[in-house]
Order: C-alpha cells, then structure tokens, then sequence
C-alpha cells in the first residue's frame, strides 16, 4: 500500500523520505488549531484522531420591524456576513509504516494544544507509546479496544447519514444505503482486523465480546504474501479482483458431476478450498490463488458471523476493521454466505468508514468535558475521502492515495437533529425523490448541470466579496476542488453514500465553505426576497380571489416557478444573467403547459379532495379564506 505516483517515495528498510505528500491542507487538516488527540493502532493501520476549532464566515439574517410604517423603500431585511468559531473532528488512517514521518510532521506543524495526554487504543497502542511520547511530548493513556470500539461504531450510526448500507451482486446499484434509525440497538459487530472479534451490543453501555477468530484479515495478508510474494494488502486484493478461484477451488460438481441434489447443494457451491491444487500438477496464477484465499477467509468470517446472530437472536450484523475497505469481492463472499447459511433471515450489513471505529471511540473516551454526544455531527464532503471504486483500475490514483492516506472529517452543528415527529415511521422516510445513484440518466444530466454552474458559482463567489484582495484566489480553488469532488461522483457515485440533488448542494455548500464563501448569493437573495415580501400580500390577495380548483392550480404553478430560481440549470443561469429583471410572474409565463414531464398533478389534487371534501354544503374548508388543514400523511 505504499504509495504510487507520490511526490516523494520511500527509501529502503522502511525508511520515508519527509516529501512524502503530506501537504496539511489535503491531510492534517486545520492542525495549527487542534486541541485534543487520539490514535487507535492496530497491527497493520494507524488511526489518527483530533478535535479542532475552524473560523469561518457564516451568513446571518437579521429582520426589521416596519408595522405601521410606509416599507416602499425600506429593506425588510438584511444578510450579514459574521465570523464564527466551529468544532471539527478529523480522522485520519495511514499504515504503520509511515507512523514515524507522520508523528513528525505533527510535531512540526503543532502550534498550541490543550491537552497534555494522547488516548490510545489497539495493540500498538503498547508497541509505539515510547515513540509518541517521544515524538509529541503527550502522555499515552491507553484505553480498552472493545469500549473504543463499541463506542465508535454507535457514533457513526447516530451521526452520518448513510453510514450503513448493503452490497448486493449483479444489481445495478451494488450499494444500497440505509438511512439513519432512531433505535440501533441490538445488533451484532463483527470487527475484522489481523483477526476477528464479535460482540453483541444491546444498548450504549452494555456489550459483550462473544466469540471471534484468528483467521482474518492478517490471515489474508500473511498467507497472501506466502503464497503470491505480494506484500502490501492492497495489491492483494487488486490481485484478488483480477483471478478465477475455481481454478484453484474444488466445487460441488467438481465431486458430484454436478448440484448435489439431495442436500439441495449447487453445482458452483465451493467444496474446498484450495482443492485442486492437491490434484493438478500444474502452476496456479497470482491471482487465482488471492481470490480462493479471499474467498475462504470471507466465507469462514461470514458463515462464523451467521452461527453467531442465530445464536443470541439477531437479525443484523455490522462488519468494521478495514478489512474490507469496500472491496466488492470481500462484501459479496461475506453477503452470500451469511443468506446462505441464515436462509436470508439475517442481514450482512456494511460501514463507510468502517476502520474508525476505534479511533473515534477513543477520541470520545478522551472528550467527555465537550460533551460531543450532546451534539449532532454532519459529514464534511470537502474533506473526507469517499468509498473507492469498486474497481481497481477505475480512478487508480484516488485508490492509491485513498490505500496510503484516508481522511474523515465531522463538523458540529448549529442545533441537535430530532426527528420530524409527524413522520409515522422516521427509519423509511426518504427525502430525495431521484436516487442518482441508481438511475444512471438522471446522474449524468445532475453532474453535467452542476459542473456547466460551476464557472458562474466561482464567478460569483469572487463578487461576493468584493473587498476581498484573495477573493480571486479562493474562487479558483473552489471551483478547482469542487470539479473534482464532482468527476470523483461521476466514477464513484456511492462514494458518499446515496447520491442525490441535496448531497450535491451539500458537497458545493462544504467546499464553499472551506474557502471563506458562506453564500455567494446572499446579496442577490436580500434583494429578490425583499422584491417577493413586498409582493407577498397582493399574491395572497390574488389568491383568495381564485375558487378551491384554481387556486391549488396556482399554488403548484407558483411553486414550480419560484423553484426556477434554485434548479441551478445552465438554462436558468442564462436567463437571470440576459434578463435582469426577470421576476417571479416571468417565471410561471416560461412554464410548459400540462402535461408535465413528470406529472401526477391530477392524482395529487384528487388525494387533498379525498382529505378535505365536504361532508355538507357547509364544510369549513371550503369557505374562502379558511386554511386547509393537512390530515396525517397529506403530503
């Protein structure tokens, strides 16, 4: 996993040269401001953690009061620019190898920190305390693996969207992704390091460790090195991608010339692995050996994972370690063979940053005084590394700096998320109506709207702050990172979990951000809301005057035009920039007659008459000025 195509490689023996890309803008981030530290270190991985404060410009409104007054030439309100102090959590994972180089390039770069005491977790936790007491004058203070983990792996399940999702072969989304459920508990935890370890976990404070193996993914790697003379984890499973098992593997109808019908065992079925090597005199291929040495592992964790869950009663099981690192191979053998043995009654379920899990628990044993539970935590898109390609040769230089160093980064949120608590059921309420990321027509025409934006964005970012001598700059770097979030999408669109509209705002907001531009749009929203407040009440007035089929009529119509404005389409953007004054009543002139493109208009008006249709002449909703009051499940 060493790094390919780097700046700067390493020396023989282990040894780094410093120019080994570790720019702190792309890396360590923001770590002149970090305040506290935690490293989870297993046999393999180095897991770094730390918590900072990031000043950035956020984008306020502030209201006037003007009852009794002639408003005509009075701003209503007003959009203000004002600097704020924020929390962030960066987590960051590179190989062991590189641990020595790292701890100095932090030590290099640390200006002021808090805290005198580094939390500490997994094996080498023991192996390097020396080293980063040396390196950091911190003191170590170790931490239990299992409570780490426990408490990683409920932080992420609360806190990122998306977290979780299922791989499902030959589908055309392999990755299905799971929203965010109020109640995790109970479930199962099978984290697979050098070995394995499973814990049932009933509640936030009580699990217990219930079995494990030694055969993981050091097994995998150790034996993989024997066999193929291949050290590095991530060839092996490039290897692994590329090979023919049954080439190696004995099957079912390799034995019985076919299914063995009577235990209802298909033909395909692996009979033993590595079979045909005690019966072939002939050379077998790098790559067909890393793919049956995959297959066995994968098969003996998941078939263990199985035996486990049925045991004590549990229906989903959650698979952490950096094991599998979204390796399609890995996901599909563990899948296969937990349906296979459970009769599809448990479900294997997976973790985007399933390698964390350590890390970020020992990062909230050590801030207990921050009280980072009490909060809501979102995903930060601009600096998080997405899940890589499913296939190897697919973006290689994301998957290999994506093998060296992977980052993770969380911001606090303004106020805690709750869930909406009208919806009758939280855990299927899905917000976006088009899932980019299985309909493949609808992703290209997103991404190619987004990306043909993107120059009047940077454009209007740098005009935004016109007092601003690096505004020019920033842009440019906003537009620079911001396209290849966007080609990354159009490689990977799981990346980052779902792909949707919203998730592609929320990447441009992030990386918006990250360059100093809270709103681009700011001054142009003052001026067209001031424009729409003031013409708020004669549309109410319009409105009245319309009966109840006409109005809902207007109310969509009204709806569908004051949207133009957000689409971001590169047809808009031409509009508003020839046009002016182009304004609300030009939008709903340029609307398409019926039938829409998407058009269930009619369907829907029949629904709010089935909610609100008089009993009697004398129904309330019917009277003229009266709201429609929304039944449960109206929208």
């Amino acid at each position: 996993m060493a790094e390919r195509g780097g700046r700067g490689s390493g020396g023989g023996h282990g040894s780094l040269d410093k120019s080994i890309t570790l720019p702190p803008d792309e890396i360590f981030r923001n770590l002149e401001n970090a305040k506290r530290f935690a490293i989870d270190i297993g046999g393999s991985l180095t897991k770094l953690a730390y918590y900072s404060t990031v000043q950035h410009k956020v984008a306020r409104v502030r209201s006037f009061d003007h009852s009794g007054k002639d408003i005509e030439n009075e701003p209503l309100y007003e959009i203000s620019v004002q600097e704020e102090i924020t929390a962030r959590l960066h987590f960051i994972k590179f190989e062991n190898t590189y641990i020595e180089t790292c701890l100095d390039f932090i030590k290099d770069h640390l200006v002021n920190t808090e805290t005198k005491v580094i939390k500490a977790t997994g094996g080498g936790a023991y192996k390097f305390k020396d080293l980063i007491e040396k390196k950091l004058g911190l003191k170590v203070d170790k931490e239990d693996v299992m409570t780490c983990l426990i408490k990683g792996c409920n932080f992420v399940l609360r806190n990122i969207p998306h977290e979780v999702f299922a791989y499902q072969k030959d589908s055309d989304t392999e990755f299905r992704f799971q929203t965010n459920h109020p109640n995790i508990f109970p479930y199962l935890l099978v984290n697979i390091g050098s070995g394995v370890s499973i814990v049932k976990v009933e509640t936030e404070d009580k699990f217990e460790w219930i079995g494990g193996s030694s055969i993981g993914g050091g097994t995998f790697w150790g034996l993989g090195a024997l066999l193929t003379k291949t050290k590095k984890f991530d060839e092996l499973l490039q290897l692994a991608s590329k090979g023919q098992h049954t080439n190696v593997d004995m099957l079912v109808k390799d034995v019985y010339g076919g299914a063995y019908q009577t235990l209802g065992l298909s033909g395909n079925l692996i009979a033993s692995s590595f079979g045909k090597s005690t019966t072939a005199d002939k050379e077998f291929s790098k790559e067909d050996m890393a793919k049956s040495l995959l297959h066995m592992i994968s098969n003996d964790i998941g078939q263990l994972a199985c035996l486990y869950a049925k045991l004590h009663n549990l229906d989903k099981i959650y698979f952490g370690g950096f094991f599998i690192r979204g390796h399609p191979v890995t996901m599909r053998t563990i899948t296969y063979s937990i349906n296979f043995f459970s009769k599809g009654e448990v479900q294997a379920l997976f973790l985007r940053h399933e390698g964390y899990l350590g890390a970020i628990g020992a990062f909230l044993k050590g801030a207990e005084q921050d009280n980072p539970n009490q909060y809501s935590w979102g995903e930060n898109y601009a600096g998080s590394s997405g899940l890589m390609s499913t296939s190897p040769d697919v973006y290689p230089m994301q998957r290999t700096r994506s093998g060296t160093f992977d980052m993770l980064e969380m911001d606090r949120l303004e106020r805690p998320l709750v869930n909406l608590p009208l919806l009758k059921d939280p855990s299927t309420y899905i917000p976006d109506t088009v899932d980019l990321t299985d309909d493949a027509m609808a992703r290209k025409y997103w991404l190619t709207c987004f990306e043909e934006a993107l120059d009047g964005v940077a454009k209007r970012a740098a005009a935004s702050q016109p007092d601003s001598v690096d505004a020019q700059e920033r842009a440019e770097k906003f537009r620079q990172k911001y396209w290849n979030k966007l080609q990354t999408l159009r490689q990977q669109p799981f990346a980052y979990g779902t792909l949707t509209v919203r998730s592609l705002l929320d990447t441009r907001e992030h990386c918006l951000n990250e360059f100093n531009f809270p709103d681009p749009y700011s001054k142009v929203k003052q001026k067209e809301n001031g424009i729409a407040l003031k013409r708020f009440q004669s549309v109410i007035e319009s409105l009245d005057s319309l009966g109840w089929e006409e109005r809902q009529f207007a109310l969509v119509k009204g709806l569908l035009a004051g949207n133009v404005f957000d689409w971001g389409a590169k047809a808009v953007s031409d509009v508003l920039e020839s046009e002016p004054q182009f304004g609300f009543e030009e939008a709903k002139s340029k609307l398409q007659e019926r039938p829409w493109l998407e058009d269930s208009y009619s369907q829907w008006l029949q629904r709010l008459k089935d909610v609100t249709a008089p009993s009697s002449p004398s129904c309330p909703f019917l009277a003229e000025g009266n709201p429609v009051q929304p039944a449960p499940g109206w929208l």
